[in-house]
């Protein structure tokens, strides 16, 4: 009988299987070496493989994590117990010696001796959001059910124990179509122990492309040659059961109609970036929500039907350094894009074309989704690369059914995002299609495309399995997002009232406008204490995202002074505080702007004649007479020369008389 201080391993490779006796405590490296050290384990059940590229997985494919990482560390901090199964890998080469780190110091314990590498993952700095749910237990919490649950107020039973955060049952009562990521990873690798999930991650992100150079090494690599080692597997399309994000939340209204004005004016479709945070959300399980705080328009050339945007976005490192120094620290979360179409009855309402009978989202706009998801990869310590999937949400101002505009919002599966970067789809004329490029073997582009399924249901209810060559539909890789307006909304931005950046002829943004702005409202607002909702006024003002950056992109202030501006902008008691704004205006950056402010303010105008009146005494009497003689007599000759319309005849009399030339009546 096994001793229970003992626990069987098997091994897995491509020689077969095999079945080794450790202790919990013994370290990786006996995985390699026997315990005597007098021979190899696992390179005796081997043929000539090389010590060096030896792998261990949990899975029979994906996870291969090199065994000399993982150096150092005990089975059970692995997560090993008796019984389990270890896929082992390795790449064949010339037989040889154990590896020289193993043989050069026999006396010295693993444990001690220094890790050459470090993983990818444990090197990864997580979102605070994704700290904040790895810390929770995530189950559901669940009420005493008063018709089933016999106990007492402090027991529990099945029918009012917390449910796992992927039920599926929970799911489809609530109408949650996806589950949340990290549901998504308690459903995949249980919370067992968080130092087995830090050694064997559980995703591996999806690739497409042939393995460069070859595996197995017996051919030249692509194009040249390529087996079944190192190319892609088949692609069967299917609707991913996880999304990143859970819901697109909207600080405020005025945020949308803001951005809706350059379309309202000019009838010219319209791009924006989404600045913003990720917080928890509580509607769904482990769920995760993306905030809007602002739009930042980039440099484009809005159309009737499209527009030209130009990527990469030159202004782009400014923008995420600025928005990080915020209170909250915000980023780029996604874009928002306009296409409205007046209808030709009623200008007021627009042409509904995104319906399930249409597209959702064209394949054009799939692609483009797919582009930035690859380019913003979301950092994870569950993936072997040390990133998986992406946060990037695209929202879509379309017409709903009744003609007024409403937003939707979606991400791309990562199936969707594999394709893209391997090159094998693009999009067609007709919207809600994707058409699979063909192979290209030709050395400057090479391509490869494996074999694409998708399924659907016939007329007759039978799943079908159908090969998407040439195209597909684009649904097969949208994930839908949630969206909405917070109940009490407390953005962090008060105000969006300065001119919007990139809308040449329409708002036109100019440093006079600001220095004349700044210097009206700080001259009110620094008249005592009386002048509170001056001060107020200043401080909204000031709270303005477009005013910021554009304000940073003048160079009148330092980088310093601007992240201090955005953090008093964006401070939670701004407008409640009076003295929320004492900090900033004792900066010397400040005062360098009110400086500013003040030279390049226009002249005072000309006195009132209220405002004058204390000057007369400096004019001599004679004078002040003439001039009220000289005033007199031009009243007189203009009243003298008006056309004057009788009341009783409506002639008009130009003459000077006091009768009516016509009828003879007096003029009044």
């Amino acid at each position: 009988m096994l001793d229970a201080l003992e626990k069987l391993v098997r091994i897995r490779s491509k020689d077969g299987n095999f079945r080794f006796e450790l202790n919990p405590t013994d370290d990786v490296s006996k995985l390699l070496n026997k315990v005597s050290a007098t021979a190899l384990q696992i390179l005796e059940t081997t043929q000539d493989a090389d010590p060096s590229s030896i792998t261990i997985s949990n899975q029979p494919r994906g996870n291969e994590t090199p065994i000399s990482r993982l150096k150092g560390r005990t089975l059970q901090s692995l997560g090993l117990k008796h019984g389990n199964m270890v896929f082992v890998g390795y790449k064949s080469g010339p037989p040889s010696a154990p590896p020289a780190a193993e043989t050069a110091n026999p006396s010295q314990p693993a444990s001690s001796t220094p890790h050459s590498t470090t993983d990818v993952w444990e090197r990864v700095q997580e979102h605070p959001v994704d700290l904040f749910w790895r810390q929770k237990e995530g189950k559901i919490p669940r009420d005493r059910d008063s018709r089933f649950c016999k106990h007492g107020p402090n027991g529990m039973c099945d029918y009012c124990m917390p449910l796992e955060p992927y039920d599926a049952a929970y799911h489809a009562e609530h109408n949650i179509k996806h589950l949340s990521f990290h549901a998504y990873l308690r459903k995949m690798y249980p919370k067992t122990s968080s130092s087995a999930a830090q050694a064997l991650p559980p995703l591996t992100p999806i690739s497409y492309k042939v393995k460069v150079p070859c595996p197995s090494g017996g051919h030249p690599s692509w194009p040249a040659g390529i087996c079944t080692a190192c190319q892609p597997s088949p692609i069967t399309l299917q609707s991913q059961p996880f999304r990143m994000v859970d819901h697109l939340e909207i600080a405020s209204q005025e945020l949308v109609e803001r951005f809706l004005q350059a379309w309202r004016a000019t009838g010219l479709q319209r791009f924006g970036w989404l600045i913003g945070h990720y917080e928890p959300y509580e509607e769904v399980p482990m769920g995760i929500k993306a905030v809007v705080e602002a739009i930042h328009e980039p440099p484009q050339e809005g159309e009737l039907d499209g527009l030209t945007l130009g990527l990469p976005w030159e202004d782009e490192p400014r923008i995420r350094g600025l928005a990080q120094s915020a209170t909250v620290p915000l980023t780029i979360i996604g874009y928002i894009f306009t296409d409205l179409e007046p209808t030709a009855e009623d200008r007021t309402k627009n042409v509904y074309k995104r319906h399930s009978q249409s597209f959702f989202m064209s394949s054009l706009e799939a692609i483009f989704a797919a582009t930035v998801q690859n380019a913003n990869p979301t950092p994870s310590r569950s993936s072997a690369t040390g990133s998986f999937g992406s946060r990037m949400v695209t929202a879509i101002l379309s017409a709903s059914e009744d003609g007024q505009v409403d937003i939707s919002a979606y991400q791309v599966s990562e199936q969707a995002c594999a394709m893209v970067d391997a090159d094998m789809i693009e999009a067609s004329v007709e919207p809600g299609i994707v058409r699979v490029k063909e192979e290209d073997r030709s050395h400057e582009s090479a391509r490869y495309v494996p074999d694409v399924f998708y399924r659907y249901k016939n007329e007759y209810g039978i799943e079908v399995k159908k090969s998407a060559k040439p195209c597909f539909p684009v649904e097969y890789l949208l994930v839908n997002v949630t969206h909405g307006f917070p109940q009490k909304p407390s953005p962090l931005f008060r105000s969006t009232n300065f001119a919007i950046g990139n809308r040449p002829g329409l708002e036109d943004q100019h440093v006079e406008d600001l220095l004349g702005s700044l210097n009206r409202l700080s001259a009110l607002s620094g008249q005592g204490n009386g002048q509170l909702p001056h001060r107020i006024e200043l401080a909204k003002w000031l709270s303005d995202w477009h005013l910021i950056a554009f304000l940073d992109s003048t160079q009148l202030v330092s980088k310093d002074d601007i992240k201090n501006l955005i953090r008093v902008a964006t401070s939670p008691g701004l407008t409640e505080d009076p003295k929320s704004l004492d900090a900033l205006m004792k900066t010397e950056g400040w005062r360098t702007l009110i400086t500013f402010a003040r030279e390049s303010a226009p002249s005072q105008p000309l006195p009132s004649a209220s405002s004058t009146s204390h000057m007369d005494h400096d004019i001599p009497q004679e004078i002040l007479d003439q001039i009220a003689a000289e005033e007199a007599t031009s009243r007189e000759v203009q009243t003298g020369s008006r056309t004057r319309v009788c009341p009783h005849c409506t002639f008009e009399n130009d003459h000077g008389g006091s009768d009516c030339e016509v009828c003879g009546l007096p003029l009044g």
